[in-house]
Order: C-alpha cells, then sequence, then structure tokens
C-alpha cells in the first residue's frame, strides 16, 4: 500500500482519542450508548439518518429497488471513500450516480472512457492564449473535469491503464499534478466509477493498485420480477420530474467527519484485522482452503475500510456505535475485489466473493 508523505496524516486514520475502544480510555470496556456520546452527536447521528432515509425516497423516484446499493453507496459517500459499481448493461448504474450527483448541491462531472482517452483528458492541460493584459501569448491550465465534488468515470475498463492511473493521486491524494504543477481538489471529492463485465473485447481490466483505491466493489445485479414490472410500469410514461438537492458539500463533510467519531468497541478491530490476515494464503491465519484457492490476499487497506465501513452503515441506520452485523454486511464489498484467487479456484467456480462469504461463516460458528 502506497504510504502518505510523513508530513501529512493517512486520510484513512481514524481520528485520535474518538473511539471508546481507545486502551487509555478505562470506559472502554464499557458498552458505547447514546448516554455515553457527547449530545452533539446523537443529535448529529439522528440527522444523518433522517437525511439518509430522504436521499433514498429522492432514489426512488428514479431508482427501481437497488435498495442495498443505495446503502453501500451511500457508506461509500459518507465515509470518504470511492465506488467501483459492476453490473452488466442496463442495470441503472449511471443512473444511480448521475441520480446521486442530482440530490445534492455539489459540482458534478462524468468521463465517458473510451480506449483512445488519454490521461490529459481527465487532468486537464495547458493551452496557449493571448493575454488580455502584455498581448503576449501565454500557457494557461485548463482544468479537466476530474476537478469537481462527484466524478463519474463511466466504463472505466474501456480505457487503456495509463489513462486509468490518471484518477490513482486524485482518488488518494484529493490532488493533481500535471505539466510540473500540483493542483487541489476541492472537497468532498469522490469516484463512482462503472465497469460492465461481460464486454471483455477491446477492455482493460483495472490494475489491483487502481482497484484497491477503490472503498466498495458494489455488485449491481438484475431486479427482482415485481421490481422488474414497476420498471415496465413507470419508466416508459411521461418524464420524470427534476430530483431535489437535498445536501450541501459542508452538510457531507460534517457527515464524513461525523462518521470517523463514531465508536467501535475493540472486537470489532479484531474481526477487522482477522478476516483480513485469514485471506493472505501465506500467513499462518489462513485456512487450508484459502491456501488451494487464493494467490493474493488483501492488505491493510482493507482493514482500514472495513472499519470505516462498519462506522458508517451504523451511522446510517441510526446506532450510536459499530456492531458485529455492520462489519459482517460490509466484508464482501471491502474484500471481494481484494482477494485474488487462483487457477484452481477458478476451475472450480470459486469466485473471491465466495471466498469473503465463506470466511465471514466459518468465523460466525467459530
Amino acid at each position: 500500500m502506497d504510504s502518505a508523505p510523513a508530513d501529512s496524516p493517512d486520510p484513512l486514520d481514524p481520528p485520535p482519542s474518538a473511539d471508546a475502544s481507545d486502551p487509555d480510555n478505562p470506559a472502554s470496556e464499557a458498552p458505547v450508548t447514546e448516554a455515553t456520546l457527547p449530545p452533539d452527536d446523537v443529535a448529529a447521528i439522528d440527522e444523518l439518518g433522517k437525511v439518509y432515509q430522504s436521499l433514498r425516497e429522492e432514489l426512488g423516484k428514479v431508482i427501481i429497488g437497488q435498495d442495498e446499493v443505495v446503502e453501500q453507496l451511500a457508506v461509500c459517500l459518507f465515509s470518504r471513500g470511492h465506488a467501483l459499481l459492476m453490473g452488466v448493461p442496463g442495470l441503472a448504474k449511471t443512473l444511480l450516480i448521475s441520480s446521486v450527483g442530482e440530490c445534492m448541491h455539489l459540482s458534478f462531472s462524468r468521463i465517458q472512457f473510451t480506449p483512445d482517452l488519454m490521461p490529459a483528458d481527465i487532468t486537464g492541460t495547458d493551452i496557449i492564449q493571448e493575454s488580455s493584459v502584455t498581448g503576449k501569448r501565454e500557457f494557461e491550465y485548463i482544468k479537466g473535469p476530474v476537478f469537481a465534488n462527484l466524478l463519474l468515470a463511466d466504463e472505466i475498463n474501456r480505457a487503456p491503464a495509463k489513462t486509468q492511473s490518471a484518477l490513482l493521486e486524485a482518488m488518494q491524494e484529493n490532488k493533481v499534478t500535471a505539466l510540473g504543477h500540483t493542483y487541489d481538489l476541492d472537497k468532498p471529492f469522490f469516484v463512482l466509477a462503472t465497469q460492465n463485465p461481460i464486454e471483455q473485447e477491446g477492455t482493460y481490466p483495472l490494475p489491483e493498485a487502481q482497484l484497491d483505491r477503490f472503498m466498495f466493489l458494489i455488485e449491481v445485479d438484475y431486479p427482482s420480477e415485481d421490481e422488474e414490472r414497476r420498471i415496465a410500469r413507470e419508466t416508459t410514461g411521461v418524464d420524470r420530474e427534476p430530483l431535489n438537492a437535498l445536501i450541501t458539500g459542508e452538510q457531507v463533510l460534517d457527515f464524513q467527519r461525523l462518521v470517523r467519531r463514531m465508536p467501535v468497541p475493540d472486537h470489532i478491530y479484531d474481526y477487522a484485522v482477522e478476516i483480513v490476515r485469514k485471506t493472505r494464503p501465506a500467513s499462518d491465519d489462513a485456512p487450508s482452503w484459502i491456501k488451494e484457492y487464493v494467490g493474493w490476499g488483501a492488505g491493510p487497506r482493507a482493514v482500514q475500510y472495513l472499519v470505516l465501513g462498519a462506522k458508517g452503515r451504523a451511522a446510517l441506520r441510526g446506532n450510536y456505535m459499530a456492531s458485529l452485523e455492520d462489519i459482517e454486511a460490509v466484508a464482501v464489498p471491502v474484500l471481494s475485489h481484494r482477494v485474488i484467487t487462483n487457477f484452481a479456484a477458478e476451475s472450480q467456480g470459486m469466485t473471491s466473493k465466495k471466498v469473503v462469504e465463506r470466511l465471514v461463516e466459518e468465523m460466525r460458528e467459530d
């Protein structure tokens, strides 16, 4: 995992002394309840729950079903993470992301990735402009679409690795370096990318280093029969009304800070470390079947995102601490793109998702 510069804290590091699980905190063994949280945080968690429900209702005007997908997307947004949505064409992945942008007072950009897309098409470039003051021609940096609060990277696997890598610095450092100059991105900043798993011809699989930058891999599946019937009825009539913007960028930042302050008991940290270490075939903690089916396991960033995801899910549901149920719920979207299976697994239909689900089940039974 790339390390942050020595003079700047890792954005994934938890805030100091915020958790009740701090070993130096004498109350660390006590259960965290509404009474043990600062009153302002209790009110803020309640407010976040209301905002989340309003967001779901607003998205429900255009997105039918996909409740779990919407929740996982919201967890990423309020946990300061990026998301990769994967599903076959026609499942409203792009519509969902653009609708999220419509529901927020945030700048929104969309990049349609193609094989001929160049890095400068994302980050921007210098062009020659005639100065209105001196009359001389000078270089002026024109910012690319990455300079937005919410960036939709549509069909990201259609561009070569050189272009995909243009997003790496932006996703990790909230900065863009172009032609020797570094530019800060406005906060909040999210990259929500889509890719179609069945379109392999002319596509470029994302490198593991870039996959690891995404907090969640969100699988978008086919709707149920009833949902598909609703889609047929409700999307083939008159045009829909524009969605209402519910939340500002400053509110998003406040809620992100709130999620970082969510208390986490010690056994949740232990669970995150244990399940990640079990995914590594070279580790003594790994079960024998992991050594047989897995070529490469998850890194430390997975531990961070498991804890953050549990915090975010708990906050969205109006709970005042992260629980075992929360961390089990985010295990698949956090780990499935970080566990690399080998040929033996592929030959027996053992996917990364099935590996993670089996690990969660075994740990539940222990």
